[in-house]
């Protein structure tokens, strides 16, 4: 038996594969405490922890805890005159025309940040050494002025010599055993100081919350019986043990959009649908990536409340526009949906637990697109008068009806969602046209369909248990370790052995990585190397193909020149000077987990039931046939149609049809267009 559990903002989802057979659940999260979320779907889905083999888990801990303050009170050592690094950031603007803009509040307290007195060039060599008797005496005096949960250490250009930085770090262990320490060479060991020292920072904070987390989900699940694998989720789509994570929490941050992203592409590939966008809307927020040939986007840097993260995570776009999300009118009189979201508790007034704010999921039950006894086929029944209710006041101050107001707030998230879409695809130099749209989370279908037609998608894949898509992700997630090396080295032929010693060094560090892990297997490897133009302030990464063994200088130049064209279409001649600044390995070993599992048909047992209602839907008076199940006849069905199943909601509206294959999955065709 394997299990997998994504805890998300609003909804704990579960899937179980024993012997081929696949059973989901679907509960409300417990934000307060995300562990009892996951036991709490363990004890629905009726599930004996004895018998478990492998445990695969995806949290936001790591997110909530930045976002809401309330990692642990952290100490960070740097190299003497830069104590302010934390608070000078970068010169540059999120929001140019905000007229009172301020920079993201530091994790760091300026008062908690000490000053070392070392140095470390840029290639290594040591400039001022550690005077370590008063290096311990200053160091015990400051640790001992708080009690702090964690200490951050980065250092300057500790990236090209680590030894300072592992000499305090045996210090700290000296003076306050039991401290969690973290370094910089540990989790972002490359070039920009402030990026470095933000990721670490960050790690450090959220360190105690993630450890505490696990040891007690783990304490728990042990308790009920649990002897089995436990692993956890990256934000690199890859998953490691639950023991590792406990070490460097900043690299699950975007767990459960990253493990949507992988559970979306692993059946599209597997039923020949490589080129795909995803869109994974939940209760919270909606997460789009693209993914080319069966690989998603991997970009070495995100952002989380403004600061930098300097991990590799998959390319993900996240809008404030989810089921849950709630809307408003602002003092401009203009309507507005999110970011803020009604969350779990209480959830949208339509849920009946005492929300009375309008959200996009009040929205659909007010316009038609979902009724109150088809939501989750049934499982939860929707209030449709509190949702009708907490809608009046907006559409009186718009001057309009209940209805039409319902109707704009489902359009208004419709096209954030699409800006969402043209950020990871034509502003990145691809065509959304090219690519099959693949809708997941509890109401990414509901929203599919009118999405790919602003963008000129045509094809529309539904998968199998897309409302716990983030939940099989988890199970067919390879074992993934990322390293990465700053060296800056011009690309001339006489440094192709220097080049291809540092590819082979990264290659045996995360191959030992995962194998010090317990992880077993023969991994496959990527490597990257970031390069830019000499001179350029910033880099391109070049990913380096598995078959690209007879590496040459040519060879590297040729594919620095193609992404450099992709990105900012143009490209200097080829006799113009090219820098690598850091070089990236990945080593991957790939899942146990039998994807066949989760292609067995499930969409048995009678046909989907039917019934007609009226809908009112882009400002028209529709009707429409709704269908609980998704077993289909293998004709086509033309919209405009919903479809519910347990665990999410499909709309196919009018223009589009629809069909099921024998595996339950849903696929939409545009037609509104044909022979035109």
């Amino acid at each position: 038996m394997r299990v997998g559990v994504e805890v998300g903002g609003t909804f704990t989802d579960l899937i179980q594969i024993r012997n081929g057979t696949i059973s989901v659940a679907k509960v409300a999260s417990t934000p307060e405490a995300p562990d009892r979320g996951v036991l709490y779907a363990l004890d629905v889905a009726g599930i004996d922890l004895a018998e478990i083999e492998e445990f695969v888990h995806g949290s936001t801990v790591a997110t909530n805890a930045i976002l809401e303050r309330k990692g642990g009170k952290t100490a960070a050592l740097v190299t003497k005159g830069f104590r302010d690094v934390f608070l000078l950031q970068r010169h540059d603007r999120s929001s140019i025309y905000k007229l009172n803009y301020k920079k993201p509040e530091p994790i760091v307290q300026r008062h908690h940040v000490f000053e070392l007195d070392e140095r470390i060039s840029p290639d290594g060599n040591i400039i001022k050494s550690i005077d370590e008797g008063v290096a311990q005496s200053e160091l015990a005096r400051f640790l001992a002025q708080e009690e702090f949960n964690a200490v951050a250490i980065c250092l300057l250009n500790s990236y090209s010599n680590p030894d300072h930085e592992r000499f305090f770090e045996r210090l700290i262990t000296e003076i306050a055993p039991g401290l969690s320490v973290t370094c910089s060479v540990d989790v972002a060991p490359e070039f920009r100081e402030y990026e470095r020292a933000s990721t670490t920072a960050l790690a450090a904070y959220v360190q105690p919350a993630i450890r505490g987390y696990l040891n007690r989900l783990e304490h728990s699940l042990t308790a009920k019986g649990f002897d089995g694998r436990f692993s956890m989720m990256q934000s690199n789509g890859g998953r490691l043990p639950a023991s590792a994570m406990g070490r460097n929490a900043i690299s699950a941050l975007y767990s459960g959009p990253a493990a949507g992203v992988i559970g979306a592409t692993a059946i599209a590939v597997s039923r020949g649908i490589p080129d795909i966008i995803t869109l994974d809307m939940g209760g919270t927020s909606t997460d789009v990536s693209l993914v080319v040939a069966g690989n998603p986007d991997l970009t070495p840097q995100t952002k989380i409340s403004g600061l930098p993260v300097r991990t590799p995570v998959i390319d993900i776009e996240t809008v404030g526009s989810g089921g849950g999300s709630i809307v408003w009118v602002d003092n401009g009189g203009l309507m507005r949906v999110g970011p803020s979201s009604a969350g779990a508790d209480p959830g949208p007034a339509c849920y009946g637990r005492g929300g009375t704010l309008a959200t996009v999921t009040d929205a659909h039950l007010v316009r038609g697109t979902l009724r109150k006894d088809m939501f989750r086929a049934g499982a939860l029944e929707l209030n449709a008068q509190a949702a009708y209710d907490s809608f009046k006041t907006i559409a009186e101050r718009l001057n309009t009806t209940v209805r039409e107001a319902a109707d704009h707030a489902i359009r208004l998230a419709e096209s954030s969602i699409v800006r969402a879409i043209e950020r990871v695809s034509t502003q990145r130099g691809r065509d959304p046209r090219n690519f099959t749209l693949v809708p997941f989370g509890g109401a990414g279908a509901l929203h599919a369909a009118r999405v790919a037609e602003e963008l000129g998608i045509t094809k529309i894949f539904v998968p199998m248990n897309s409302g716990v898509l983030s939940a099989v992700g988890l199970l067919v997630a390879d074992y993934v370790h990322f390293c990465a090396k700053s060296e800056r080295i011009v690309l001339i032929e006489q440094a192709l052995p220097k080049i291809i010693a540092t590819l082979d060094e990264l290659r045996e560090a995360a191959r030992d990585y995962l194998v010090s892990q317990g992880v077993q297997g023969t991994p496959v490897f990527r490597g990257t190397l970031d390069m830019r133009y000499v001179g350029q302030a910033f880099e391109v990464p070049v990913v380096l193909d598995e078959d690209d063994a007879d590496l040459d200088s040519a060879l590297i130049a040729r594919k620095f020149a193609e992404a450099h064209q992709k990105i900012f279409e143009f490209s200097k001649p080829p006799d113009e000077p090219i820098e690598i600044v850091t070089f990236r390995m990945g080593a991957r070993i790939m899942s146990s987990v039998d994807l066949l599992d989760m292609l067995q048909p499930t969409a048995t047992g009678a046909s989907a039931t039917r019934t007609c209602a009226t809908i009112f839907e882009s400002g028209r008076s529709l009707e429409c046939t709704f269908l609980k199940g998704r077993r289909l006849d293998p004709d086509l069905h033309a919209g405009p149609i919903v479809i519910s199943d347990e665990t999410s909601t499909i709309f196919v509206p009018e223009g589009w049809s629809t069909r099921s294959d024998e595996h339950g999955n849903v696929l939409l065709h545009f037609i509104a267009g044909e022979g035109k």
